[in-house]
């Protein structure tokens, strides 16, 4: 699959859809795998008819439990391309589910596991008298996580979506990672946690994307700045970090990448059917790491391929191949299901 719209732009303010929403937060004691008994809070958001089939709805560690923009809650959401009436996941057949990750707040300062995450999730839907969810599509860490709840908690789950997640994280991804938490804990330890919030997404952002995408992007002659020259992707990166440290505590920031690093799942324990969705220039994620996924997992599997000059960010970008691999993924489980 391709990405035939992968350079049109940035859409403008999506349009508020008129469906069913509602939000919740829920309280409860959960034993962290590298930490002990804590008291924790999980934030949720549902968009959908009340009786339709549950698809949770997990995206990576930036994403939220705001999918999309509602009547009711009309701020813009992660995900606005495949969720909502008549896309990928449509919310008139289906009720998404949207959480809060643990440690999203900064107020859990010690390790945090995808089997962790995976927990609060089966908490949240016995909070919510959700027994089985039709499926669980998560991206990136929401796919390490789909993971994580396949293999502990499979009996609640009909199908698994992971897009750009695999078992176990790539050796690459895990030191440019470190990179970036090396970089915020020397800015803590100085005083500049901001600053360094700022310099450290900035590095994960080059992650994100692929050089093809900064040579389209950026081939341009460095400008003079005062004393010095900048490059032409200096501004456009600078940006981004500087927006995400101003939303963004830095514990949350280091536990969730930390997290990312902790994540290990053994493929043998997951029978559900699982469609895995892998991207050809993803830095991150390689596609030699999720053929590894689907021949070592229990229950029926396939691997759908994406190909996008937006490397790892391709869930967030390529909209038509992605929505393509959701429609494949979600029409198989129907017909399985007959």
């Amino acid at each position: 699959m391709t990405d035939p719209i992968a350079r049109t732009g940035a859409p403008g303010a999506p349009t508020p859809v008129d469906c069913a929403a509602e939000r919740g937060e829920c309280w409860f004691t959960l034993p962290l795998r590298h930490g002990g008994e804590r008291a924790v809070r999980v934030a949720y958001e549902l968009v959908g008819p009340r009786t339709a089939p549950v698809i949770a709805v997990l995206g990576g560690i930036s994403g939220d439990r705001h999918l999309l923009a509602t009547r009711r809650y009309p701020e813009p959401g992660w995900w606005p391309r495949q969720c909502g009436p008549g896309l990928a996941l449509d919310t008139h057949r289906f009720r998404l589910l949207g959480i809060d990750w643990l440690g999203r707040c900064g107020g859990i300062d010690q390790a945090i596991d995808t089997a962790d995450q995976a927990q609060a999730l089966a908490a949240v839907l016995d909070a919510l008298g959700i027994a089985r969810l039709h499926a669980l599509v998560g991206a990136s860490y929401g796919a390490m996580v789909g993971l994580a709840f396949a293999a502990g908690h499979g009996e609640r789950l009909q199908q698994l979506v992971a897009i750009s997640g695999g078992h176990r994280p790539d050796p690459w991804a895990s030191a440019w990672r470190g990179l970036q938490r090396a970089i915020l804990r020397q800015g803590i330890a100085c005083g500049q946690s901001g600053p360094a919030l700022s310099l450290a997404r900035q590095v994960a952002l080059l992650g994100y994307r692929t050089p093809h995408d900064l040579r389209t992007r950026f081939d341009l002659p460095p400008v003079r700045q005062a004393d010095r020259f900048e490059v032409a992707s200096e501004a456009w990166l600078r940006g981004h970090g500087e927006a995400f440290a101003a939303r963004w505590p830095a514990t949350a920031y280091l536990r969730l990448s930390e997290s990312l690093d902790l994540h290990a799942v053994d493929p043998a324990r997951i029978r559900v059917p699982v469609t895995v969705v892998g991207v050809d220039q993803d830095q991150l994620v390689p596609l030699s790491g999720l053929y590894a996924l689907v021949e070592a997992l229990a229950g029926p599997a396939r691997l759908l391929t994406v190909r996008s000059a937006h490397g790892h960010d391709a869930f967030l970008k390529a909209h038509a191949a992605i929505a393509e691999a959701l429609g494949q993924a979600l029409a198989a489980a129907r017909e399985v299901a007959a």
